[in-house]
C-alpha cells in the first residue's frame, strides 16, 4: 500500500520557515475574489496596502507552504496526485495575522483514516513567530482508492442546518480564470488548470481549488456578518462536499448563533449542488 500508516504517523514533526509580505496578501485576496468593485471602500481593505487587513484563511497559503503539499511529501506517503482531493480544513487563530511576517511552521501527520474506498490523511500544523503562537491548522487530504486497509474510520461529524431561513444569503459570481489567479498563491496542482489532467482525474474541466472556495466563503461571512472585521474570527472549519467550477456563482447561506456563524455554500448554477458543508465560523 502506498500509504504506510505507521511510518507516517510516527515520523518526526517537520519544521518550515514561513515568510510573507503585503504582496502575498494582496495576491491571495485577489485570488479569492476581492476587489470587485475595485474602488469600493470595503474592498480596499483587502486590496490597498495602506488599508490592508489579512483575511484569516490566508494562513492556508502563507509563506507558500501549502498544508496539503506538506502532507503528501511526508514519510510513508506515496500517492497519485490525480487521486487527491481536499477533504476538509480547520484553522484556529490565536491573534490577527500580520501583513508582513516571519514564522516557523511545525507539521506532522496526526492520523490516517480508512474510509473504505479512500484514505483520509490528517495533517496538523502549528505556526508561531517571535511573539508566540499565531495559528494552528488541521488539513484533511482525501485520497481515492487508498482505503480498505483495515484502519480506523475516524470521526464523522455532521452539522445540521438550522430549521429556519438563513439570516443572510450572499451570491458571489466567480471569474472564469479564478483558479488560474488563485494558483499563483502556491497550489500548482494541474487539476485546477489543465483540461487534459482534469479529464484523467474524472472531471469535465478544471475545478476550482477547495481552499479558494474556502476563502471566498470566509470573506462573505466577514463582510456580511462580522462588520468587515477579520480580527473577530477565532476559528473556521469546513468539509469540502462537492466540486465547483470557475465562473459559477457561489450561494452562501449564513445563520447567526451564539458565538458562531453556521454556513452552507452551494453552486447556484447547478441546482444548489453542495460545495462546502459542516461549515462554522467561530467569532468574538
Amino acid at each position: 500500500m502506498p500509504i504506510d500508516v505507521a511510518k507516517a504517523t510516527a515520523a518526526e514533526p517537520r519544521t518550515t520557515d514561513l515568510a510573507w509580505d503585503h504582496k502575498d496578501v494582496l495576491l491571495y485576496h485577489l485570488g479569492v475574489g476581492a476587489g470587485r468593485p475595485a474602488t469600493d471602500p470595503d474592498e480596499l481593505r483587502y486590496t490597498l496596502e495602506s488599508r490592508l487587513q489579512v483575511l484569516p484563511s490566508f494562513v492556508t497559503v502563507a509563506g507558500g507552504s501549502l498544508a496539503a503539499a506538506g502532507g503528501l511529501s511526508a514519510p510513508g506517503i506515496d500517492v497519485n496526485l490525480a487521486a487527491v482531493l481536499h477533504g476538509g480544513q480547520r484553522i484556529e487563530l490565536h491573534r490577527p495575522i500580520p501583513v508582513t511576517g516571519k514564522a516557523v511552521q511545525t507539521s506532522r501527520i496526526a492520523a490516517v483514516y480508512d474510509k473504505g474506498k479512500a484514505a483520509v490523511i490528517v495533517l496538523r500544523s502549528e505556526v508561531a513567530d517571535d511573539e508566540g503562537p499565531l495559528w494552528a491548522a488541521d488539513t484533511q487530504i482525501f485520497v481515492r482508492g487508498e482505503g480498505g486497509f483495515g484502519g480506523d474510520r475516524g470521526p464523522s461529524v455532521r452539522t445540521e442546518a438550522p430549521g429556519r431561513e438563513p439570516d443572510r444569503t450572499a451570491e458571489i459570481t466567480t471569474r472564469e480564470d479564478q483558479a488560474l489567479l488563485y494558483r499563483l498563491s502556491g497550489d500548482w496542482n494541474p487539476l485546477h488548470a489543465d483540461p487534459e489532467f482534469a479529464k484523467v482525474a474524472g472531471f469535465d474541466k478544471p475545478i476550482l481549488h477547495g481552499l479558494c472556495s474556502y476563502g471566498i466563503v470566509l470573506k462573505a461571512v466577514v463582510d456580511t456578518m462580522l462588520d468587515g472585521d477579520v480580527a473577530r474570527v477565532r476559528a473556521y472549519s469546513t468539509r469540502f462536499a462537492g466540486i465547483f467550477f470557475p465562473g459559477e456563482t457561489l450561494r452562501v447561506r449564513m445563520w447567526r448563533e451564539d458565538g458562531r456563524i453556521q454556513v452552507s455554500a452551494t453552486s447556484a448554477d447547478r441546482d444548489d449542488a453542495p460545495v462546502l458543508a459542516d461549515t462554522v465560523v467561530e467569532h468574538a
